[in-house]
Parts: structure tokens; C-alpha cells; sequence
């Protein structure tokens, strides 16, 4: 058995807080020069290159990508051979996502109630995904998640007879009424199967995989880039202002399902995608 003590956990996530916001990943970077080339609108290529430059700025200073610097989502694979020890471990991740924001100097997008809409200052508390693993390692991923995308992601209880061609179609319509919303070029996680709530799981779960990584399954991989293909010629275009480059990736994770159901989630983020991930 092996134990991690919190204030590890504390320190970790208040640094990937930070990581998150300020550095683009490299696979993402790769798609934009790769879609530059290939952009066919005069003003398309000079957003791209004015996010490009934007992710360097960030990169350089240490500053946020954007000013929404999200709601903090906390994925964490803990290996069945680790002790916690030192404190709960709930608040040990509540209070990285909290020096994190602070110290970073990162907006505080978070209210208390989603009613009363009281900030609580400090972007707590963190929405917290947790799995079991084998092993005596802790994986921990913190994806900020801004809401002009959030917003625009749906759900939808198909049935079984709509099949592929109606999760397609589903996909296309939300992406094409998102339209500007999300910030575009967007990166796209498509959840299949499961429940209700396990289908959403997985569509927010698909964008942190890697947008040049396919996903396992031959079939869909290749739905995957045939969505890819059918969003980037809707001509929504970097900003919403037209052109190829609508989106840079559509990942899709799925999981076994009831006879009887058909669930999809579409989770639209922008083009940042923001995810740092680290092992202790």
C-alpha cells in the first residue's frame, strides 16, 4: 500500500489549474498550422493566425488563453493500492482548484447556487469525476471548462432503430446550431450508450484524448472522421465568419447500453480545449 498525502494532491492541481489556462496542447497546435494551410477564406486564415499568436502570448507570459478560464472538472484515476493520508481528499482537490485560481490570477466563474448566482471567489467547488484503477499511482486530469462551448452541448434519448445515421444527424444539427457560439474551431466529444447521465460522462470524457489519437474501434473511427468531415463543410468557419476550418477533431467513447435506449451526448468545446494531466 502505497500513501499520497493531500497537500501532493493540493499542490498538483493548483498547478495544472495554472498549466491548463496557459498552455495549448501540442496536438492542437499541429491541427491549426496543419488547417491553416488548408483554409480557403481570406479572413478565415487571419483568425487562425491571430489564435495562434494568442496561444504563444498566453504560452510566453503566462497569462490565460481566454478570459473564461471555466469551471474546473477534475477527472482522477486512483490507482486500488493508494493511501490517502493527511485529510479528506475532496477538499485537498477543492483547495488546488482554489490556490490555483488565485495565484494564477485566473477569473473566478463559479457561483454557489444556480439561482441565488452568488460567486464563491475562488471558482469552487470543482466538479469531480473519479475511477478505480489498478495499481498505487494517482492519475490527475483537470480540464477548465468554459461555457460559451458548454452551452451549446445537448443530450438526446434516441432509438435504437434512428442507429448511426441518426446520431450523425443529431451531431450535425447541434454543431450547426451552435453556429459562432462556442468560439470555432471547436473540438467535438461525442458520448454513445449507457444511460442518461453515463452518456454526458463520456462526451466530456472524449475530449481529453489527444484530436490526432482515433479512437480504438475501427467502425468508429472512422464516424469519427466522416463527422469531422460533414461539420467542417456546414462553412460555420473560425469565429462563425465562414470558411473549412469549423472544427479540429470529433472524438467519440462509448459504452454498453439498454435494449431498449440509444443515448447521445454532444460536448462542443473551443478550439483551446483546455486539459493538463500529471501522475503522482
Amino acid at each position: 500500500m502505497r500513501e499520497i498525502h493531500v497537500n501532493q494532491i493540493t499542490e498538483t492541481i493548483k498547478q495544472l489549474c495554472m498549466d491548463a489556462n496557459y498552455y495549448l496542447s501540442e496536438d492542437i497546435k499541429n491541427r491549426f498550422n496543419e488547417y491553416k494551410e488548408k483554409e480557403t477564406s481570406k479572413l478565415g486564415k487571419e483568425i487562425l493566425d491571430i489564435l495562434i499568436e494568442n496561444s504563444k502570448i498566453a504560452e510566453n507570459e503566462k497569462m490565460p488563453m481566454c478570459q473564461d478560464t471555466g469551471m474546473a472538472v477534475v477527472f482522477l484515476e486512483i490507482g486500488q493500492d493508494v493511501h490517502i493520508t493527511g485529510g479528506n481528499l475532496e477538499d485537498a482537490i477543492n483547495e488546488g482548484v482554489r490556490q490555483g485560481y488565485t495565484e494564477g490570477y485566473l477569473r473566478k466563474s463559479v457561483v454557489r447556487d444556480p439561482l441565488d448566482r452568488i460567486n464563491t471567489k475562488d471558482n469552487t467547488p470543482a466538479i469531480i469525476h473519479y475511477q478505480i484503477v489498478p495499481g498505487d499511482k494517482i492519475k490527475i486530469t483537470v480540464a477548465p471548462k468554459g461555457f460559451g462551448s458548454e452551452n451549446m452541448s445537448k443530450l438526446k434519448m434516441l432509438k435504437p432503430a434512428d442507429g448511426v445515421e441518426g446520431v450523425k444527424r443529431f451531431v450535425l444539427e447541434t454543431v450547426k446550431e451552435a453556429g459562432p457560439n462556442p468560439c470555432p474551431p471547436i473540438i467535438v466529444g461525442v458520448g454513445i450508450g449507457g444511460t442518461f447521465e453515463k452518456s454526458a460522462y463520456l462526451a466530456k470524457k472524449a475530449l481529453l484524448r489527444k484530436i490526432d489519437k482515433r479512437n480504438e474501434n475501427p467502425f468508429y473511427a472512422k464516424l469519427e472522421e466522416e463527422l469531422l468531415d460533414e461539420i467542417n463543410k456546414l462553412g460555420i468557419g473560425p469565429q462563425g465568419f465562414g470558411g473549412l476550418t469549423t472544427c479540429l477533431g470529433v472524438n467519440i467513447e462509448v459504452f454498453a447500453t439498454h435494449i431498449a435506449g440509444l443515448p447521445v451526448a454532444v460536448n462542443i468545446n473551443c478550439h483551446a480545449t483546455r486539459h493538463k494531466e500529471a501522475i503522482i
